[in-house]
């Protein structure tokens, strides 16, 4: 059974390591932390941390560093989410709300996240099934060339160049533009695409070829937006770390790599009451993530999509400061989406 004392001397072990990076010894900890009670209290202390698995001596004779589940008691039991100084707050709002679309706030999100942990950060796109369309436009480009636009309730703009087989004009674009958007807009995206497989009835029999061709481009955006994928910044971040790792960071790197595994990582994770989720060390292992940590929190959009942001790293890392970062860049973008 481990005391509060000893749960205190846990607490200190991690923060003095992840500020450090050098075992902690129960010396240090007597001269830096008020716990009134000598060296060899302390040791007794580390001595049953260490029974319990929660601390572990890197090498011979040396201080103690925290274990896996070391880390995983902190962060249940001992991290206080540090709220984020005024200046940091100030910057999740200046830098997301200069926004001009969905893609742009989601790579400003990883960009400014990324900054502010020093981690790699990742931001999940909406996940779009219940997603509907709210407007389609048609811009010539050409007399044969067109671009299409393709914009979700939830902001996505999601845009395409389509070479046409006959000329188009302005009149035709015109009377395209208003039977598609008074055809699909408000429908949900697997039943646009439907809809837009017979759209060309509609139209003159020599109009019918282009109008497919226009249609089968719309039907691959729909299908597009219905795709779950991920931004990512500040990988360089984990190459400046790799001394926390044993060995090469390069099965790290290939891993994150990976959308399709990081993407299930996500969606296997739940909150805690801080509303922040984290995965540490051996709990990644599945995943070809066994050193690091993941920290991810829910954010919704405004066509009520949901989805996941976080950061990954070492399990040597600032848990208290990470996740209140975490936490705050999904709380603001959730809240900026839901103005749009």
């Amino acid at each position: 059974m481990v005391s509060d004392r000893s749960l205190e001397v846990l607490r200190v072990i991690v923060q003095d390591y992840v500020a450090s990076r050098e075992p902690v010894g129960s010396k240090s900890i007597v001269e830096r932390h008020s716990f009134g009670v000598s060296a060899a209290t302390i040791r007794n202390d580390m001595a049953l941390l260490e029974e319990e698995e929660l601390i572990v001596a890197p090498h011979t004779s040396s201080g103690r560093v925290p274990t896996d589940k070391g880390y995983r008691v902190f962060v249940d039991q001992l991290a206080d989410l540090r709220p984020l100084s005024g200046a940091q707050r100030q910057a999740i709002e200046t830098f997301l709300g200069q926004s001009v679309d969905l893609d742009d706030v989601l790579s400003r999100t990883v960009r400014l996240l990324s900054q502010l942990t020093h981690q790699v950060a990742l931001v999940q796109y909406p996940t779009l099934t219940r997603s509907r369309v709210r407007h389609i436009e048609i811009v010539p480009l050409g007399p044969r060339r067109l671009m299409t636009v393709f914009i979700t309730d939830g902001g996505r703009v999601e845009q395409r160049l389509v070479d046409v087989s006959g000329d188009v004009d302005e009149e035709f674009l015109g009377e395209l533009r208003t039977r598609l958007n008074a055809n699909l807009a408000g429908l949900a995206l697997l039943d646009a695409a439907e809809k837009l497989t017979t759209i060309g009835v509609h139209f003159a029999p020599e109009r019918q070829e282009v109008v497919a061709q226009i249609a089968a481009t719309l039907v691959e955006q729909t299908a597009e937006n219905r795709h779950d994928r991920l931004l990512m910044a500040g990988a360089a971040n984990l190459v400046r770390t790799e001394e926390d790792f044993n060995g090469s960071i390069f099965p790290v790197l290939e891993a994150i790599e990976e959308q399709v595994t990081l993407l299930k990582l996500f969606g296997e994770v739940e909150g805690d009451h801080h509303g922040v989720a984290v995965t540490i060390g051996r709990e990644n292992e599945v995943f070809g993530l066994g050193q690091t940590s993941v920290l991810s929190s829910g954010y919704t959009s405004s066509g009520g999509g949901i989805a996941r942001l976080g950061v990954l790293g070492p399990t040597r890392m600032d848990y208290s400061n990470n996740m209140a970062a975490v936490r705050a860049v999904a709380r603001y973008l959730t809240r900026l989406l839901g103005e749009d």
